[in-house]
């Protein structure tokens, strides 16, 4: 188990926990989580033992955990920290594939599912989204059955609303980009949206990304000749626009 020092002056940080079996994995997921605000990573475990003690020792927020571990399986380790008395969030992120590990998954209360392999924007729109969830769980005030509702069913919120922006994300240009997708004819990738709102691609590429973490925006993918397929993005509710090629990513 590797434990990470804690910084002074990250009260709204999200400590993250990171449980993987290999390495080199643990590592690649580590420095993933730290490119995404406010997110740090507070410790590393490779077993299921270690990851009990890890919680028990950090008290992280959140646990990104694998399932194929050496000890136990990983899911095994859930009931365990729950009787401890620890309420930190778990996102599996595992190679497993079978139905009955996603239902039993569900059936733990994991806030999502991610499989391997997957690349960093995957992830990120994951966090992101939690991150959105669980600060509307927090602030969250029940006067009545719609409130109850809007929790429990994580509705998304406007991408633009300044609350729901990560850190070095502004409204102004969350709302530019929103107009730029909405008043395009079919989806939109991030170059060409870009292009049409006049900013750079990463920048255009971060703000779709977080409204599709938000659930404001859908992602399709096309596939070309050669090379990654392209993300495309639309918002939700806005006609499919459908390009031949394009194939549709829930």
């Amino acid at each position: 188990m590797t434990a990470v020092s804690r910084t002074s002056g990250a009260a709204d940080a999200i400590d993250v926990l990171v449980v993987d079996d290999d390495f080199m994995v643990a590592r690649v997921h580590r420095t993933f989580v730290e490119r995404v605000e406010p997110f740090r990573v507070v410790g590393v475990a490779h077993t299921g033992e270690q990851a009990a003690h890890a919680v028990d020792a950090l008290r992280p927020d959140l646990v990104l955990l694998d399932l194929y571990l050496p000890d136990v399986f990983g899911l095994d380790v859930i009931p365990r920290l729950r009787a401890a008395g620890h309420d930190c969030d778990v996102m599996v992120i595992s190679a497993a594939r079978e139905a009955e590990a996603v239902r039993g998954a569900a059936r733990h209360g994991v806030v999502d599912y991610l499989l391997k392999p997957f690349d960093f924007e995957d992830l990120r729109a994951r966090l992101e989204r939690y991150a959105v969830q669980r600060g509307r769980l927090l602030t969250a005030v029940v006067r009545s059955q719609a409130d109850v509702d809007r929790v429990l069913a994580g509705a998304a919120v406007p991408a633009s609303a300044a609350g729901t922006l990560p850190k070095g994300m502004s409204v102004e240009t969350a709302e530019l980009i929103e107009r730029t997708l909405r008043s395009a004819e079919g989806s939109l990738s991030a170059a060409e949206c870009a292009t049409l709102a006049g900013v750079s691609r990463v920048s255009a590429r971060r703000y779709l990304e977080h409204f599709h973490a938000t659930g404001s925006a859908e992602v399709s993918l096309r596939y070309g000749v050669a090379g990654r397929p392209e993300r495309r993005y639309r918002f939700r509710g806005q006609s499919t626009g459908h390009r031949p090629g394009d194939e549709a990513r829930a």
